[in-house]
């Protein structure tokens, strides 16, 4: 059996049940990728054990951060917030060989291939609101999920610094990864953390939780570079879905509570080439 891209998000290993799952993943050949599409886990520790593990095991890994490996937690040994916390993650990837981000981007030379895949990093600035044609704002969102009764975990745990909110992060993000993928010839596998486009925050039991999912700065991705397929993480539903031809994965575990509800297991990683 030839290599496959596989693709997996949202292992969220402070659970147990999640971290003997995430630990028990293994290639069924010796060059097989694996995406990790971001929310390994909140302790920073615990974020470079997994992705180390995975490594060693793996062709190649390549990962991009979620909204918890951003968080900063009260317990966590780490302390550092924002761009620095980022900075210190993609410092222990590079240790064990695990690609981000901030590397030029592999191409995958499978049965499929040749075919870039695009580890992204954008976060959200609250444009995908509840209203369609609604601008959105951070006042706005935590103002409607409040009267929802809910209370999104970011805005206590995840800091922009330097930046002076998660909106601007965002926007220089976005500014940073466009022109990366600009330059992309032939196609390509897009992968980040938040859906790049609304439609997939639809299916949400709380839609309140909308705003922070993404940003409509990157709703026209899929069709201004050469995408064959977009995966992502999240909003713990997954699912293969398909807009304007292109194929959309969610390949989130999410919480037990969620994949118990599925099945007697987590679901594996998805096949998105190859095999």
């Amino acid at each position: 059996m030839a290599g496959r891209l596989l693709a997996v998000s949202d292992l969220h290993v402070g659970y147990p049940e999640n971290r003997e799952f995430a630990l028990s993943l293994r290639p069924e050949d010796p060059d097989d990728w694996l995406i990790v599409a971001g929310d390994v886990g909140e302790v920073f520790a615990d974020v470079g054990y997994v992705l180390a593990t995975l490594a060693d095991r793996f062709a190649r890994v390549i990962w991009t951060p979620g909204n918890h490996e951003l968080w900063t937690l009260p317990s966590d040994p780490v302390q550092l917030r924002g761009v620095a916390r980022y900075e210190a993650l993609l410092t222990v990837c590079r240790r064990f060989g695990v690609l981000t981000p901030e590397d030029d981007f592999p191409v995958w030379p499978g049965p499929d291939g040749p075919v870039t895949v695009a580890p992204l990093f954008t976060l959200y600035d609250y444009s995908f609101t509840l209203a369609p044609d609604g601008a959105g704002s951070r006042a706005e969102a935590l103002s409607l999920a409040s009267t929802a009764g809910l209370t999104p975990a970011d805005e206590r745990r995840l800091h922009p610094d330097p930046h002076p909110s998660v909106r601007e992060w965002c926007h220089a993000r976005v500014a940073a990864s466009a022109p990366r993928l600009a330059a992309v010839t032939g196609p390509a596998v897009l992968v980040s953390h938040w859906p790049l486009l609304r439609a997939p925050v639809a299916a949400l039991r709380h839609p309140e939780f909308a705003p922070w999912c993404g940003t409509e700065l990157t709703a026209r991705w899929h069709r201004l570079f050469p995408a064959i397929a977009a995966v992502y993480g999240h909003l713990h539903i997954p699912r293969t879905t398909t807009y304007d031809d292109v194929r959309f994965e969610e390949v989130s575990v999410g919480y037990p509570r969620e994949w118990q509800r599925r099945g007697d297991s987590p679901p594996g990683p998805r096949v998105i080439l190859g095999g």
